[in-house]
């Protein structure tokens, strides 16, 4: 949510963010007719409530006649009054929906646009040139099934599609990848932790992801008050919700591990094969607590740790700065690091950072003790490893002409010492 005296200073700011975006900037003049009418019911309550007040004292001195009739106006007054107390809390519902509906407003930064307008901010190693080799790679699909690694058919037959098993080394290549980025957030000062993939509505749409398409890309459990996480960004973000933390205690950095649950609603036709876009898959999120003045400086310590993850699994990739557009409702700004997948010929997310300043925790209630005051705080997300766009990206970028694939050297040691994962017989 934003800042309430943004939208009634600067209007006009949130008018540009919105034109950004390519969204409607109608949402600045409902938002602002609501705070109008919010503020008149208020004005009018109070009024009446003082009227009532002193018709009280009036009462209370008056004598026969007087005071039956006086009594006659206190209980007019007094419906009257419940009637503008309802009016208030109508309005007051309509002002808290309407600036519900308004997104972050934008970093000047962010580029304009959307989906193909990101901007490239760094190409970071060069991309094998298999042709040079000697042979034409093989994609993850079929690289998983000659490892014994990946199992779609019989995902596909016990969950249905977009679903898969890892088995083998594909099983032991997640632990690695997990223990490999818990390790590295280890070292960074993030306190590891194991997130719940459920919550409750209020963390939900205290994230705004409720906000997002209606929500329809989040798996709800029927006649609960529960979702399943698309990110453990989630539960992070309400992990500290209702709380003041302490300016001394900030920043708070959190490297979670979850399951992660997408319905992928508006993909179909897209990667209906293999694992780069599925219905679950792990995740270890980097979740970072903060003023508002360290947030863009995090924001590249974020981008920073997710280069180091990508640079040990020794793969190409690029860094692209994420046009208004393609943000989230929540963020001012995304980068996303986009790894070479040989058999695609083209760059595809690998890992994902956003600065959502105080949008976040306005709607759970999170503030900051500054010494005698308490101020709004800030959040930021980063993935530092999605498991199985990972698993695409070292196997097809270290594969052999045989169908092996070369470990890279930081993930052995989490392998059991294995340098090469080798075929196996079928």
């Amino acid at each position: 949510m934003i800042d309430p005296r943004i939208l009634r200073d600067e209007p006009d700011c949130i008018r540009a963010s919105q034109a950004k975006r390519g969204a409607s900037p109608d949402v600045v003049d409902r938002a602002l007719e609501a705070d109008a009418v919010r503020r008149a019911a208020i004005a009018a309550f109070e009024e009446k409530r003082a009227a009532q007040k002193t018709f009280g004292k009036q009462v209370a001195q008056a004598q026969g006649e007087e005071k039956q009739a006086l009594l006659a106006q206190v209980k007019q007054l007094a419906a009257e009054v419940k009637d503008l107390e309802a009016a208030q809390a109508e309005a007051d519902e309509a002002w808290t929906t309407a600036l519900k509906a308004i997104p972050n407003v934008v970093s000047e930064q962010t580029p304009t646009g959307g989906e193909d307008d990101f901007v490239v901010l760094e190409t970071v190693g060069t991309p094998r040139d298999f042709a040079a080799e000697g042979f034409e790679p093989r994609d993850h699909i079929e690289l998983g099934r000659m490892l014994g690694a990946i199992d779609l058919e019989r995902g596909a037959k016990v969950s249905g599609s977009r679903f898969y098993f890892l088995t083998g080394v594909g099983a032991q290549l997640e632990l690695a990848l997990v223990n490999l980025a818990m390790e590295q957030a280890r070292n960074a000062g993030f306190t590891q932790v194991i997130a719940p993939s459920l919550v409750r509505t209020e963390a939900m749409e205290g994230t705004g992801y409720l906000d997002q398409g209606g929500g329809e890309d989040i798996y709800r459990i029927e006649g609960e008050d529960l979702y399943l996480v698309g990110t453990s960004e989630v539960p992070m973000a309400a992990y500290h919700s209702k709380e003041i933390l302490d300016a001394d205690s900030l920043p708070r950095r959190y490297a979670s591990f979850s399951p992660c649950f997408r319905k992928e609603a508006g993909s179909h036709g897209k990667d209906t094969k293999g694992i780069i876009r599925v219905h679950w898959f792990d995740k270890v999120e980097m979740f970072v607590y903060t003023t508002l003045e360290d947030a863009e400086a995090e924001h590249q310590r974020l981008l920073a740790w997710e280069k180091e993850f990508l640079d040990k699994l020794e793969l190409a990739y690029q860094v692209v700065d994420i046009a208004a557009g393609d943000l989230g409702g929540s963020a001012i700004r995304k980068f996303d690091c986009e790894a070479w997948i040989p058999t695609q010929g083209k760059y595809r997310e690998l890992t994902s950072t956003s600065n959502c300043t105080d949008f976040q925790t306005r709607r759970l209630d999170t503030r900051g003790r500054f010494g005698e005051r308490t101020a709004p705080i800030a959040t930021l997300n980063g993935t530092l490893t999605a498991i199985t766009r990972a698993i695409v990206a070292v196997l097809e970028t270290h594969q052999q002409a045989d169908g092996s694939v070369r470990v890279p050297k930081a993930l052995q040691p989490f392998m059991g010492g294995l340098e090469v994962l080798e075929p196996v017989a079928r």
